[in-house]
């Protein structure tokens, strides 16, 4: 089997592919819901929509990291420090302490690349990026679904079972449903274990 390659998104067309507006006009996607204000995100279309997104794949950190399979994008993970994202002012999903976590918001594999470990290797791709930055925890914001069918379009935030597959524990309830399924905050701890004596 070929490894998945997970890598930052810094390249707008692959970004573009995997999570851009089949309507060129569109007001939605490209994972800004949850990236920038609310009014803003509203406002932009078409091609400001697509510039302002041109733009964050050129900052620093970009916008989430993006999964590889022989040179073609295949998955998308939206992945930014809180702070600067909407969740640092949502009132369903809460703060479990005061760490400058990142969030890990959305996961998506294009259609015929599906089943082949892509979700996983985009979080654990995901995880290292942070790790890297300097994160000291990651959390993501899954429907607890208890096994029972997800709808696809609403399958991006994960499943808690997919988090937990990575290491992550849920460290509190939220007051967010989608799909009719409880999201659960789901955490991972970054910070080097201390060294014992």
């Amino acid at each position: 089997m070929t490894a998945i390659e997970v890598r930052p998104a810094t390249e707008f067309d692959d970004v573009a592919t995997l999570v851009g507006p089949k309507k060129p006009t569109s007001n939605v996607c490209f994972c800004l819901s949850y990236r920038i204000g609310s009014k803003e995100n509203v406002a932009l279309r078409g091609a400001a929509r697509a510039d302002r997104v041109r733009g964050l794949c050129q900052e620093d950190p970009p916008p989430g990291v993006i999964a590889y399979l022989d040179g073609e994008p295949v998955g998308w993970a939206a992945l930014h420090p809180r702070r600067e994202t909407s969740f640092a002012r949502n009132r369903l999903i809460p703060h479990v302490d005061d760490l400058d976590v990142w969030s890990l918001w959305c996961i998506r594999v294009r259609p015929g690349h599906r089943k082949q470990g892509i979700s996983h290797a985009l979080i654990g791709g995901a995880v290292e990026y942070a790790r890297r930055r300097g994160a000291p925890a990651i959390e993501g914001y899954p429907v607890d679904n208890e096994g029972a069918r997800v709808n696809p379009t609403m399958a991006y935030v994960g499943t808690r079972r997919l988090f937990e597959e990575a290491g992550f524990t849920k460290a509190a309830d939220t007051g967010s449903i989608l799909d009719g399924f409880p999201r659960v905050l789901m955490r991972l701890d970054l910070r080097p274990s201390p060294k014992k004596t």
